[in-house]
């Protein structure tokens, strides 16, 4: 039953194959998305934030996490990666960090929780 369920994720997948940006926990990440709020038409939102986490690999089911201060209040928000409401997902900076979750920076202040450039 799960290899005839993986095979149609596989070949859905296949068929809807979306180019993906390869980011990891670290980067900073800009992503365009569409909000549903109910009405007629989806207005096209932007988030911008350091991504926090980054689960699932590239599985359908994989998500990531991005973070950033807003009004020095953190806003933290969860994506699905292979999401249709997806727009674009862009890299705006590459950080240097040497873990694969970054949840320790929701403690730190704003200054504190700067990351270095990676080259």
């Amino acid at each position: 039953m799960a290899i005839k369920i993986n095979s149609k994720v596989k070949a859905y997948l296949e068929k809807n194959k979306k180019e993906v940006v390869d980011f990891r926990a670290g980067d900073t990440i800009k992503v365009v998305y569409k909000e549903d709020d109910g009405d007629k038409g989806q207005p096209v939102q932007t988030f911008e934030g350091v991504c926090i986490a980054k689960k699932g690999g590239s599985q359908p089911g994989a998500t990531f996490t991005l973070r950033k201060d807003s009004s020095n209040i953190g806003v933290e928000k969860t994506f699905p990666l292979f999401s249709s409401r997806l727009e674009k997902i862009s890299i705006v900076r590459k950080g240097k960090v040497r873990r694969s979750k970054l949840f320790y920076l929701r403690g730190l202040s704003k200054r504190a929780a700067r990351i270095k450039e990676r080259r």
